[in-house]
């Protein structure tokens, strides 16, 4: 079983070499690398292109309109029975992880399979946060709960019925696409519940309050677009959820 990971990149030089060297030291060999970079000015695409002798690498570098158009980019690209997406700042865990999940889809009513991620700021081994996902129940979903984005691998199929990532969300284009694939579409799902992916916690979404705000307002336009109801205080249901993260380890 192929399995087709998409890496979004932009100026992601200080970045790069370690989330590629994270997807060549994995024991699975029936993998599709591919890099979208969105017209980088800085040396990205020179490192890029240091690893092709190392592990194929698709890559395309132009400009798009944000991450979810790369992320978009790549899907239409892949070529994979099963689909994921490693940010420019993330690495895997281990080099099991691909393996791991490859035996989660054995089970043919298996649409996705998903696990926890820890978060680092600067070096990797430092942990600062855990994301415990859980196994999902639809109510933890009006608490802020949702699957972490990066440790999601997803049938092709899932993506061909359910839609590609909205284009016009800036930050919380990937809560929108879970909240409609479990919430809408209702897709099967196998949890593991072990550390799949180590994730930079300096993302574009937390990066200052005028960002916070605005990925806020775009997680109730996430339960607008798809005509469900937003929660009572859901914002507030939302940061505590993700305030207990920090004591989990």
């Amino acid at each position: 079983m192929k399995i087709s990971l998409i890496t979004p990149t932009y100026n992601s030089s200080q970045t790069i070499s370690r989330t590629i060297e994270s997807v060549i030291a994995q024991n699975y060999s029936d993998l599709e690398y591919i890099i979208i970079d969105g017209a980088s000015t800085d040396n990205t695409k020179d490192i890029v292109s240091t690893y092709q002798n190392k592990i194929n690498i698709k890559f395309i570098s132009e400009s798009d309109s944000g991450i979810y158009e790369a992320m978009n980019k790549g899907i239409k690209l892949a070529n994979g029975e099963v689909i994921a997406i490693l940010n420019s700042d993330d690495i895997f865990d281990s080099s099991e992880v691909l393996m791991k999940v490859a035996t989660g889809f054995n089970d043919r009513k298996i649409d996705a399979v998903y696990g926890d991620i820890k978060y680092f700021s600067n070096n990797v081994n430092k942990i600062i946060r855990l994301w415990r996902a859980g196994k999902y129940q639809e109510n933890k979903l009006n608490n802020g709960w949702v699957i972490p984005h990066p440790a999601l691998f997803l049938r092709r199929s899932v993506y061909e019925q359910c839609g590609l990532f909205r284009a016009d969300f800036k930050l919380a284009g990937d809560y929108e696409f879970i909240l409609r694939v479990l919430k809408i579409y209702q897709i099967n799902l196998k949890y593991f519940p072990e550390v799949l992916v180590r994730m930079y916690n300096g993302g574009v979404s937390g990066n200052n309050l005028k960002q916070r705000i605005i990925g806020w307002k775009e997680l109730k336009k996430a339960w607008a677009v798809n005509n469900l109801k937003i929660p009572k205080f859901f914002i507030l249901r939302r940061i505590i959820f993700k305030l207990k993260q920090f004591f989990l380890f």
